[in-house]
């Protein structure tokens, strides 16, 4: 990944513009520890959940605001050890609890692509650094599309990992179960030198797995067997988003690849997704008891989401999780007939300010973070649009490395076709 030769926009500038920090001002970045690293030149945003030592620690959280981090992240350390310089605690929605970054206590950031429209969340200044052109990448957390739906919305490229490959040390969680940490970066083949640096064991991190011994060196087949699920038809979509799915699914034809519609056993994608927040606000409710308990640390809107996830009847979180596990098997089973999946990345495009978060937003990013898989959100720029559209490749677990070089030759191809 080679830096900007010149930043399209200074750090100062984007903050002011757009609220890209969850701070009053952006801070310098972090000079990498290595000059001669491969990340050396490149700059990187950190979402406000991840440590940066001597850097505000918040998670969007305005009784974090005044928490200052003791030691970096796992990942952290690895970035600067390569090269990297940082650009720590940009905005994002309380307690990665959104899907707008529209933080009352941080303020709103705006779509730098679009301004007046949202960023999308909960990694929105993650998102919106990339596409202001302030920063190289960008990385963000995941736990139900928490990385994809921004991309999709900035018109950027984002990768959510394996569950297990990036440790996650040093990190504010939110549903342990289902977060991860990735990239963002304005194309996918920038992504890949920036996950490389990321993957590796993380002693600390209890979800936390070795590498595959062939994780380097396994690559993609020349002509895969590309599957669209039937399920994406009872989604309302926005029509450009059925068109960008469209023009994707020719110019993977146009690349050799088989694609074929294909249905996905036990996924009902407004289910899942409901029964997958359930879950969230459950796990969040243990990783956050402490601050729940004191009564006045959250907004009144986070505070009742959680609140709800910690009274949840046994019955119903149950049921929620036979819902998860039904369609995480499907998933399984799936990837025994096609070697990846294809669908939209979010059924909508950008949304204007002050409007709220569509219910159906994480339909598609939700089945990655309950089945533990890789995907990959791809921009797709529309003729004569105002916003991009957003196409997503979700792989079987470990695949993350040849979806990324997948992705690559899909942005090749539709460069072609423009």
């Amino acid at each position: 990944m080679k830096p900007a030769a010149k930043r399209s926009m200074s750090l100062q500038a984007a903050q002011k513009r757009f609220n890209i920090s969850g701070s009053a001002v952006m801070v310098p970045a972090v000079v990498g520890a290595n000059g001669n690293g491969p990340l050396s030149g490149l700059t990187v945003g950190m979402k406000a959940n991840i440590a940066v030592a001597g850097h505000i620690h918040s998670a969007g959280m305005a009784h974090r605001s005044s928490i200052i981090a003791k030691n970096h992240a796992s990942i952290t350390m690895r970035l600067l050890e390569q090269g990297a310089d940082l650009v720590p605690h940009l905005n994002m929605d309380e307690a990665a609890l959104g899907g707008l970054t529209d933080n009352v206590h941080f303020g709103r950031t705006d779509n730098p692509r679009l301004p007046g429209y949202n960023a999308g969340g909960s990694s929105g200044g993650s998102a919106a650094a990339v596409a202001a052109g302030c920063v190289d990448a960008a990385l963000g957390t995941d736990t139900l599309g928490s990385i994809r739906i921004p991309a999709s919305w900035c018109g950027v490229a984002g990768l959510k990992p394996t569950h297990g490959l990036v440790g996650r040390t040093g990190i504010v969680p939110l549903a342990l179960g289902l977060d991860v940490v990735g990239p963002m970066a304005r194309t996918a083949e920038q992504l890949l030198p920036l996950l490389d640096c990321l993957a590796g064991f993380d002693r600390d991190d209890p979800d936390s797995l070795p590498l595959p011994d062939d994780w380097h060196t396994k690559e993609a087949k020349l002509s895969m067997r590309i599957g669209v699920p039937v399920e994406i038809g009872g989604v309302d979509c926005e029509p450009e988003t059925l068109t960008a799915l469209t023009m994707v699914r020719k110019a993977l034809m146009f690349c050799g690849h088989d694609v074929v519609a294909i249905s996905v056993p036990g996924w009902s994608p407004p289910d899942l997704r409901r029964a997958a927040f359930l879950v969230l606000e459950a796990e969040g409710a243990v990783a956050l008891a402490e601050d729940l308990a004191r009564g006045d640390t959250f907004s009144p809107d986070v505070r009742k989401l959680l609140m709800y996830g910690h009274d949840v009847p046994a019955v119903k979180l149950t049921t929620a999780m036979m819902v998860l596990a039904r369609a995480r098997a499907g998933f399984a089973r799936t990837f025994l007939d096609v070697d990846c999946l294809l669908m939209p990345t979010t059924p909508q495009r950008a949304t204007l300010a002050d409007t709220a978060a569509p219910a159906n937003q994480a339909d598609f990013t939700a089945p990655a973070n309950i089945a533990g898989l890789p995907a990959i959100a791809v921009p797709v720029e529309l003729p004569n649009a105002d916003r991009p559209a957003s196409v997503q490749l979700m792989g079987p677990a470990w695949s993350d490395r040849w979806l990324i070089a997948c992705a690559v030759k899909l942005e090749q191809a539709l460069a072609k076709a423009a």
